[in-house]
């Protein structure tokens, strides 16, 4: 830095300081310049004006962190005068990102905010090989590879295994790429002789998705690393671009993103990292909570700000949320504490098995939405596995209760709006051979699996793509003439389209592509009608969603194709419907809800029998801390004496998570059977309250 840069720099750092001195501590306007309707606590506001140097902020449950990254974000492009192109926020979910645009859209309306990042990860990563794709050796129309297509890759590879095997190889080949280590890493540390077959596998993967001129999603944050790592002139560049940062959920990061943060933030360390270490609870996934021991071990000069006031739940909840997580160690200390009374005790019910917990809890929420004038929706059933839901779906059904699941099947994970992405992913693409081979025979045109196996064994004598292979000369002594004359002609009509793609709507020529191809026709006549009428449904909704997008962000079709592998279409949910929401642990994180009931809550279920022969039960506890701080103003736990597994019933016992909670808990329900009587009198209680429901509109 010159000698002007740094005196520039030093009385502009003066100048904010001068302006934070005259404000009133007390105010929001003493942080800001602008008008804001929220309200901020010490704690909050501190985080939001530091600026020298790394920040840790430990955001409790339910604490504002997003407002913090939000405000932080208003005030150092108001009082600070960073432009928006300079700063970069981090989520982990397209949710979460779109929530913080809009939410930073209110705090400056009016204000342009052309440039400001806020993506995830893999969106981030992508946009930087998209820029420097020429030096990772891609192509800028690179394809992203979901997980079932490179399932399906090495599934082709490891012609003789069963489907666990190749899941078995997926997961360790991405825990690989999630800890920076290449194929030769992999094999020259392999100890057994599996692993070391696994760590060849990795590398022939590795060789057929650049063959394919692809990635995979662990590829679009691990490329961008090696690319920075190896590159100084490009990891100066990007630090000359994103100069301020802000990590949310930071405590779910793995090695890989942890080293892509490390890098771009370079010497200068002006990041803000947003976390809470009592909610690390993706482990399985490649998480490391040992990042945050990172931190303070890479930024010496790192700033730790606690945020313990919650916004959320009551006195009771959250003395039992910290009772429970007390029994983990500890790298940072902190407390909830909330301004939201005492609350409501928190009941535990012991019910007989699972059927009995499901009757119970189903018409627990209908008495209690009944006597509270409540929506559906301020409710949720949470549990650990998915298994668990099917009785409680059966129940919520019988009792004609509305309800959502999270975790469903994607939108994109449908067949008809993947067969339609891969012909988008082929035009921006034609080297894409997963792609390729889905597009060419869907809808089909006379060409089948034979001719694809021909057509692959002269592509790989010439090291080439499927798509280039269809058009060389020598693919005729290969191939039957007819189907490489209509593998040629499908070739020709997606050259077309390619070269339209780049310069008109990508509205119009989605039209078109769908006319093009009679999807609708093939549809009809492949499926039933009731069956055909959705799925074209879906396809009118994907084509109409896109061509808005495209209008929207004033992006071709090119540009679109990418996008559409990193955005999640649950997103389409309707977050308004009155209904009671089903959600495992994991997808129930973020969340929040009136109130929540948390079943199966015994040994070998929380925590699971596989973490405790593990040793990681302290994960198991972190997981039941985050469904217990779901809750704002009741919380019902239920476990169960015995469940069936298989065709055996095995006696339960309660979670030792219940023990650890603290004393403050309502015990209901015994160990005892119901007489015949106590079944009748109960069935007699049931039908009587059924009948107050059916007068009662609001349900």
């Amino acid at each position: 830095m010159t000698e002007t840069t740094a005196a520039t720099a030093t009385t502009k750092k003066r100048r904010i300081a001068d302006k934070l001195a005259s404000f009133p501590a007390f105010s929001v306007l003493a942080v800001f310049a602008f008008s804001m309707s929220a309200k901020l606590n010490p704690p909050q506001r501190e985080a939001i004006r530091h600026l020298d140097g790394p920040l840790l902020v430990l955001a409790g449950a339910g604490s504002g962190k997003t407002r913090v990254i939000t405000h932080k974000i208003a005030y150092l492009i108001e009082e600070c005068e960073v432009q928006p192109a300079h700063i970069a926020a981090i989520t982990f979910t397209n949710k979460a990102a779109r929530e913080m645009q809009e939410r930073i859209a209110r705090l400056m309306p009016g204000r342009s905010l052309q440039g400001l990042t806020i993506s995830t990860f893999h969106s981030l990563g992508a946009r930087m090989l998209r820029q420097e794709a020429k030096l990772c050796e891609l192509k800028p129309g690179f394809s992203i590879l979901d997980a079932g297509d490179c399932l399906g890759i090495l599934g082709e590879l490891m012609r003789n295994a069963d489907k666990a095997q190749v899941r078995a190889a997926q997961g360790r080949i991405s825990r690989w790429k999630n800890d920076l280590v290449d194929p030769e890493q992999a094999l020259e540390n392999a100890g057994e002789a599996i692993e070391a077959a696994t760590a060849r596998l990795y590398a022939e993967y590795e060789r057929t998705l650049r063959a394919y001129q692809a990635v995979d999603f662990d590829d679009l944050i691990g490329l961008p690393v090696r690319l920075l790592d190896k590159a100084p002139e490009v990891l100066a560049r990007w630090q000359g671009r994103l100069r301020h940062l802000l990590v949310d959920e930071y405590q779910d990061t793995n090695k890989c993103q942890y080293r892509m943060l490390k890098l771009l933030a370079g010497p200068r360390a002006a990041f803000t990292a947003v976390g809470d270490d009592d909610q690390s609870i993706y482990a399985w996934r490649g998480a490391d909570v040992e990042n945050l021991h990172l931190l303070q071990k890479d930024f010496p000069q790192l700033k730790v700000i606690k945020l313990e006031q919650n916004y959320r739940s009551t006195v009771r909840i959250l003395q039992a949320a910290n009772s429970l997580i007390a029994h983990n160690p500890k790298l940072f200390e902190k407390k909830l504490w909330s301004e939201h009374g005492h609350g409501d005790a928190i009941q535990v019910h012991a019910c007989r098995d699972g059927e009995h917990e499901a009757e119970l809890v189903v018409m627990k929420l209908q008495a209690h939405k009944f006597q509270q004038r409540t929506r559906f929706a301020d409710y949720a059933i949470l549990y650990r596995g998915n298994h668990q839901a099917r009785a409680f779906e059966q129940q919520l059904r019988d009792n004609r209760i509305p309800y959502v699941m999270s975790g469903g099947q994607s939108f994109f994970d449908r067949a008809e709006i993947k067969d339609i992405t891969c012909y988008l992913r082929l035009i921006a693409n034609n080297d894409d051979d997963p792609a390729f081979i889905r597009a060419v025979t869907t809808p089909k045109r006379g060409i089948g699996a034979a001719t694809i196996e021909a057509l692959g064994r002269y592509a790989g004598q010439r090291r080439i793509s499927l798509f280039a292979a269809a058009f060389e000369v020598g693919a005729e002594s290969h191939v039957n003439v007819r189907q490489l004359a209509a593998a040629r002609e499908f070739g020709v009509f997606i050259n077309r389209m390619a070269s339209r793609a780049a310069r008109e709507p990508a509205g119009e020529l989605l039209e078109e592509l769908l006319k093009s191809l009679g999807y609708e026709n093939w549809l009809f006549e492949s499926c039933e009608p009731r069956e055909a009428e959705s799925k074209w449904a879906n396809v009118r909704d994907f084509v109409g969603w896109l061509g808005r997008k495209g209008e929207e962000e004033n992006k071709n079709l090119l540009e679109l194709t990418q996008s559409v592998a990193l955005i999640s279409m649950l997103d389409k949910n309707d977050a308004d419907a009155d209904a009671v929401q089903l959600a495992t642990l994991h997808a129930a994180k973020g969340l929040e809800f009136k109130h929540v009931f948390l079943v199966g809550i015994e040994e070998g279920l929380l925590p699971h029998r596989d973490a405790e022969a593990e040793g990681r039960i302290a994960e198991e506890r972190r997981l039941m801390y985050v469904g217990i701080t779901r809750a704002e103003r009741s919380l019902h736990l239920s476990w169960c004496q015995r469940r069936k597994q298989g065709k055996e019933w095995r006696s339960c016992e309660p979670s030792r998570f219940i023990g650890e909670m603290g004393g403050d808990l309502k015990f209901l329900g015994g160990s005892k059977e119901d007489t015949p009587q106590d079944k009748a009198a109960g069935r007699a209680r049931l039908a009587q309250f059924k009948a107050l429901l059916s007068g009662d509109q609001s349900i």
